[in-house]
């Protein structure tokens, strides 16, 4: 294809394309192609498949002028520098992660308050001086280098820790020394989702090949290995421990028992479904073996006391339930269920994770969306529920099996993380830290409602605004969901959240179907040819807010990412009078051709494939991009970034192409992509107060709210 015929864009460098003082949007002129598919004799049309080879010149031509429109847009709106103030003075406080004891020191992350990275000190003992150990701002000037911890050795003498540049999915890993944080010379390459699962004097992690030149960012990554790595040797001296060329499409993970007695290897042909296979690493000669096989159940290894190990699973409890089974007597070809004891069984309640320390287990459940967690002792008696300050969401409660104490943290809408000590022993919970923001709780207000969806089902949602709130339609509402792949949407605090509530802005989470947050089925009722429920369920919260008077139309901002971008794409498409202002951010807007970039085939357990007749009728009947038609939709700013390798920012290029070429009211509908930035994680401060910025910025212009500040 000759893109030179395909590239004309607006590329004014002195005069833009864009008249922001009057009603209408001037925007760059987007070329069509000719491209025709045909999917089981039905012809679709893709105009804008030249948008996906995003490190073209004239694509990236594109996405300069689509950028010089939205940013003169944004930067006369009035009110947008006052709100990138006030953001920055909101989360300009100390910020603290759990600490972690590893032999005789504590780890913990540490922000002094407008650090780009957060900062891993450690120290040797509880109340010792704290000394850096990595310092990822000192990695990259723009401070656009992450890290995170992979695993510490059993010894605990050395650490791996991942890094990844701009945002994108790729790891390098580098190992540290504990003692004296001294930086050794090994360094691994083209790592995506690994751990560092420690054997001996080296660790198990998971790996591709190295990719040819140009596909980092979109090429499909195939054939996941694990591989050994020795401490002090050269990556290619490294040995590799599983492959499996016969299924290129399959994720690897590796997880090492605390006794380094066994080796177990999670297999996923996607976001759901997993298969385990172990080794005895006594008995080097061994080749693994299938633990359980299939991908129709998840399975979780806590823990082992000699060959039984404990097991976390949906299997047989939709809710999950933790089983346990000893391998010396394991026996694959047999009925998995004759062949395990329930230590804890399944309740009404979800199990969402099991955790290990001082020779204990802890379960944490989640009911309503709300953590309870509860101590038992490994014959799954239960001993003590750990005592949480509110409702609200409790993580941590992991260690080494001697640790006498554990430390958790403890959040909420409106309850800043709060960091807890638990004495194991006697069953003791005090607070260790206090979050350092300057914010008064009592003046906000959480409610938890439940709105019936289309279908009858209820649905849970929670609503958070300033006290004194009236219920007259006129309030700015953000509404935000996920929606997907088992993934609960649980209570958090969020500082920059703040700058918009305190503007009596509400600020609505629902927990709609699709998510895990009732189990196994809550999910499955919102996948593949249930997909449409999750749609139903997010117009039935928004129809909520307005019946009950909390906003309307005119007031209405909705919101989400990835999966969530899919579905504001969606949602707009299907009730583009319900919302004045959306937010798809990094989303999944071609379901025809997700599964042909990077890791998108991993969601075709989620979603189904368009290379199948039934999924390609339920997929083309909400993709975002092929349900766009003229209408006058709501503001609309879409949000991506130059290094996303996990939902390709073709998705969004194609969306707002279309988007533009379809608007026949006058609300502004654009795209703001980010530099040197991904999917999300690891994006630094500085960007998120900018993007923050814009998007609140947006948001109350377009309603005609004006901030009080």
């Amino acid at each position: 294809m000759n893109y030179k015929l395909f590239a004309t864009v607006c590329l004014v460098s002195t005069i833009l394309c864009v008249d922001v003082f009057s009603q209408a949007l001037t925007y760059p002129k987007t070329a069509k192609g000719t491209t025709v598919d045909d999917y089981h004799g039905t012809k679709v049309s893709d105009p804008y498949r030249w948008l996906e080879i995003d490190t073209a010149k004239e694509v990236m031509a594109w996405v300069e002028a689509e950028n010089k429109v939205t940013n003169a847009y944004l930067s006369n709106i009035p009110f947008r520098d006052g709100f990138k103030k006030r953001l920055t003075e909101i989360v300009n406080y100390e910020k603290f992660l759990a600490p972690s004891k590893v032999g005789d020191y504590y780890f913990f992350s540490k922000n002094d308050g407008l650090q780009n990275q957060s900062v891993i000190y450690y120290q040797r003992g509880i109340d010792g001086v704290p000394m850096v150990f990595i310092d990822p701002n000192k990695m990259s000037k723009d401070g656009t280098a992450a890290i995170s911890i992979l695993g510490f050795s059993h010894d605990k003498k050395h650490v791996a820790y991942g890094i990844n540049e701009s945002g994108s999915d790729w790891q390098t890993i580098k190992v540290m020394q504990v003692d004296g944080a001294k930086l050794l010379d090994d360094e691994l390459k083209w790592v995506k989702f690994s751990s560092a699962a420690w054997y001996k004097d080296g660790f198990f992690y998971s790996r591709y090949d190295s990719p040819s030149s140009g596909t980092e960012l979109s090429g499909k990554n195939e054939n996941h290995q694990i591989w050994y790595h020795k401490l002090g040797t050269k990556q290619d001296a490294d040995k590799m421990i599983f492959m499996d060329k016969e299924n290129p499409l399959r994720y690897y993970g590796a997880q090492v028992t605390e006794d380094e007695k066994y080796l177990f290897i999670y297999v996923s042909q996607g976001t759901y479904g997993t298969e385990i296979l172990y080794k005895n690493l006594d008995q080097p000669n061994m080749a693994p073996k299938k633990l359980f096989k299939g991908f129709s159940y998840e399975y979780g290894v806590v823990d082992n006391v000699g060959s039984k190990i404990m097991v976390s699973t949906n299997h047989g409890a939709q809710n999950n339930h933790l089983i346990s089974l000893d391998l010396n007597s394991f026996n694959s070809e047999m009925d998995y269920e004759k062949q395990w004891k329930i230590l804890v069984p399944e309740t009404k309640s979800l199990l969402e994770n099991v955790t290990t320390a001082g020779g204990k287990l802890f379960l944490n459940y989640l009911q309503d969306v709300s953590s309870h967690v509860y101590q038992y002792n490994y014959d799954g008696v239960k001993e003590h529920e750990v005592e949480l300050p509110a409702i609200g969401t409790a993580t941590g409660f992991s260690g080494y099996s001697d640790d006498k104490e554990v430390f958790f943290t403890f959040t909420s809408f409106t309850y800043p993380p709060t960091i807890y000590r638990y004495s194991i022993a006697d069953k003791k919970v005090s607070k260790f830290r206090s979050s350092g923001v300057k914010f008064n709780p009592d003046d906000f207000t959480t409610e938890q409602v439940f709105f019936t969806s289309k279908d009858g089902t209820k649905v849970p949602m929670f609503i958070v605004y300033k006290k004194g709130l009236k219920r007259d339609g006129k309030n700015p509402t953000l509404l935000y969901a996920y929606g997907g792949f088992n993934v609960n949407l649980n209570p958090g605090f969020s500082a920059t959240r703040l700058a918009l509530l305190e503007q009596g802005a509400i600020y609505a989470m629902a927990n709609i179907r699709g998510g895990g947050e009732y189990g196994d089925a809550w999910h499955k009722a919102g996948m593949l040819m249930k997909k449409q429920n999750v749609f139903d369920d997010f117009i039935a919260a928004a129809e909520y807010l307005i019946s009950e008077k909390y906003t309307s139309p005119s007031y209405l901002a909705v919101q989400g990412g990835s999966n969530g971008g899919l579905l504001i794409g969606a949602v707009v498409n299907q009730r583009p009078e319900l919302f004045k202002v959306a937010f798809p951010q990094v989303g999944v807007m071609d379901m025809l051709r997700f599964h042909k970039f990077t890791v998108g085939w991993g969601w075709v357990v989620e979603y189904g494939s368009s290379d199948t007749l039934a999924h390609f009728k339920n997929l083309y009947g909400y993709s975002p991009i092929h349900n766009i038609k003229p209408a006058n939709y709501p503001a609309v700013m879409v949000t991506t970034a130059d290094h996303d390798d996990r939902v390709v920012p073709a998705h969004s290029f194609k969306y707002i192409a279309t988007l533009q070429e379809n608007q026949k009211g006058t609300n502004p509908v654009l795209i703001r992509v980010d530099v040197k930035a991904g999917h999300g994680a690891g994006k630094p401060l500085s960007k998120t107060i900018d993007e923050v910025a814009d998007t609140y910025s947006f948001m109350l212009y377009n309603m005609g709210v004006t901030p009080k500040w």
